[in-house]
């Protein structure tokens, strides 16, 4: 998966922005002021993605291309490569992060992202 599909993946989201808040290299995408996904400008490019504990412990378990977050809270975040092997599930966990950063907000702010 490239770069340009991982953020138009991001950016379908409702109220997803992206940012290069830490300068080239790290696009940052954002709901509500929150992080939920961090795209790497690497080849091939890795992505970050908040998990809950559990699931993201039985992912690096599974995939090789899925690993503890970068620079991240390892317990919360994983950092996948988009090399092609986990691109089927990427999606998915793309929803996952974005779930649970919205879940997260205030109800006013979530009701007026749907």
């Amino acid at each position: 998966m490239t770069q340009d599909e991982l953020r138009a993946l991001c950016l379908a989201k409702p109220g997803a922005m992206a940012h290069y808040p830490f300068g080239p290299g790290a696009l940052v995408m954002k709901v509500a002021g929150k992080i939920f996904a961090i795209i790497g400008e690497t080849d091939p490019p890795d992505i970050s993605l908040k998990c809950e504990p559990e699931i993201a412990a039985r992912l690096r378990d599974a995939y090789p291309a899925v690993n503890p977050g970068y620079h991240l809270n390892k317990r919360h975040w994983n950092t996948v490569t988009a090399d092609g092997s986990a691109d089927d599930e990427l999606p998915d966990w793309i929803d996952d992060s974005y779930d649970l950063v919205v879940a997260s907000l205030p109800r006013r702010v979530r009701e007026s992202l749907a």
